[in-house]
């Protein structure tokens, strides 16, 4: 079977808003700090904040390709986002990673006490697809732990017990804040309370709620970060709760999948959107062509995916028709590259449909979305170099076309943070950890790219 890998002329994206990733002399500048040898900066003041960390390399686009920039995604609307170097990264002082703080917390859902029952079935999706299959699992805490801890490795990753963490109902004499609902809305829809209280086991705070189309009724996003202020342990490095409840941050937003108070060091995250139940489900997550399930990552780097994405379902070349090349251009397949083989792992696999395939497809979305969000934890803003899972994204669709693994910017940052001096044994943790769940597509693609990145640093000069 004849594969393609789309890049730029420059070095390596489908361009659809006017975003041009940083040339490779920018990239490799970008890599350089006061203390290894680069150009002084004028604000170079924390060069030593952090550990210096072993030189990485960048290979080539077939291995870290630049971001896909289609229509709706976030860099076509925001194509001159600010770039952050390693230096930059340096500047701004990120959260020193200490011996006395050195962990990093993950919490449960809450759960609910009798007087607030309902807000368990706010979880439960009110539109699904047609097609979906019911007995998906959503993720659980302890793998989401057992990832962070491959994905940081380095870290310690534990889980917080907090047996008090429940909903509760919330009685007050405010008055609730006005609400703008359709006539449809208001003769058919339950009534939601206009706030669910969260006890923390010392405190109790209140949530802001509202109705939805898609969910019952979605919470409050920035209240419960400030519940994951108050409940921060003083060892931690940094914390994320999870929610199986849809979320808002603003009353403008439609929902949001999680958000990290980077600077605080929490975060929290929302399962809720990644549900596979709601894949198939109209105009939940305005697809392009096709499911996320079908051209999730790394399959959103193939030509006829791409080709089908601008020219429409029927359109069925193989190749970049001449009047794409000016903005993408091709590289043919390569048998040995790391996104080829992530590619070819991927296909190798049938579409998940049985609930035990759905919940590892459930899982590997959450997973992707706790480790960008601890990222933000340790300083990192949204990445602009090259498609990484520190990208910021516009949509669900965007998300999942993104891939796993950071990019060599944010990496170097990141083992800069831990001090960590062996690439090759996070590599390998990772590759432990995806070889357990070699019947799901994303984690089977992910071990793929990590094998040919090992051998790839095997084969460099000593």
């Amino acid at each position: 079977m004849h594969l393609g890998l789309v890049f730029n002329s420059n070095y390596g994206s489908l361009n659809t808003g006017g975003y041009k990733q940083p040339s490779r002399q920018e990239i490799h500048e970008a890599l350089e700090t006061s203390d290894s040898g680069g150009k002084k900066r004028k604000r170079a003041k924390t060069a030593t904040t952090q550990s210096s960390a072993p030189k990485i390399d960048v290979p080539s686009s077939s291995t870290f390709p630049a971001p896909l920039v289609l229509p709706g995604d976030e860099l076509a609307e925001d194509p001159e986002y600010p770039r952050q170097s390693v230096q930059d990264w340096l500047d701004d002082a990120p959260n020193k990673v200490t011996k006395q703080r050195r962990t990093i917390y993950l919490v449960s859902p809450p759960g609910a006490v009798e007087d607030a029952a309902v807000v368990a079935e706010w979880t439960q999706p009110t539109q699904k697809g047609k097609k979906s299959i019911d007995g998906a699992q959503p993720p659980r805490v302890e793998g989401l732990a057992e990832y962070l801890r491959a994905f940081y490795h380095g870290m310690t990753v534990k889980l917080l017990d907090l047996p008090g963490l429940e909903f509760t109902a919330w009685e007050s004499d405010d008055e609730p804040e006005p609400r703008s609902r359709s006539r449809k809305t208001q003769s058919t829809a339950p009534e939601i309370p206009p706030y669910i209280g969260l006890s923390t086991g010392t405190e109790l705070v209140r949530i802001r709620c509202r109705q939805t189309k898609t969910f019952p009724a979605q919470l409050n996003l920035n209240d419960l970060l400030d519940v994951a202020l108050e409940i921060l342990p003083t060892d931690a490095y940094a914390i994320c709760m999870l929610v199986h409840h849809d979320l808002y941050e603003d009353e403008q937003d439609d929902f949001c999948c999680g958000r990290a108070y980077g600077g605080s060091r929490v975060a929290v995250v929302s399962s809720a959107r990644y549900r596979p139940d709601l894949d198939l489900t109209k105009n939940v997550h305005a697809l392009p062509v096709c499911d996320e399930r079908a051209n999730a990552w790394p399959a959103s780097h193939w030509i006829p995916y791409l080709t089908r994405v601008l020219h429409g379902p029927n359109h069925k070349a193989l190749y970049i028709p001449p009047d794409m090349r000016d903005c993408a251009g091709f590289l043919e397949y390569h048998p040995g590259s790391a996104i080829a083989a992530g590619i070819t792992a991927f296909r190798a696999l049938p579409l998940p449909t049985s609930p035990r395939q759905l919940t590892a497809l459930w899982f590997g979305r959450v997973c992707k979305t706790v480790s960008h969000e601890i990222g933000h934890c340790f300083g990192m803003d949204h990445c602009v170099y090259f498609a990484c899972i520190m990208q910021g994204t516009a949509s669900v669709a965007e998300d999942v076309r993104q891939p796993p693994y950071l990019c060599p910017i944010d990496l170097s940052k990141v083992l800069r943070a831990i001090s960590a001096t062996d690439v090759n044994a996070r590599y390998e943790a990772l590759l432990a950890f995806c070889e357990r769940w070699k019947d799901d597509r994303m984690f089977a693609a992910f071990a793929a790219w990590l094998r040919v990145r090992l051998e790839q640093r095997h084969a460099l000069p000593a």
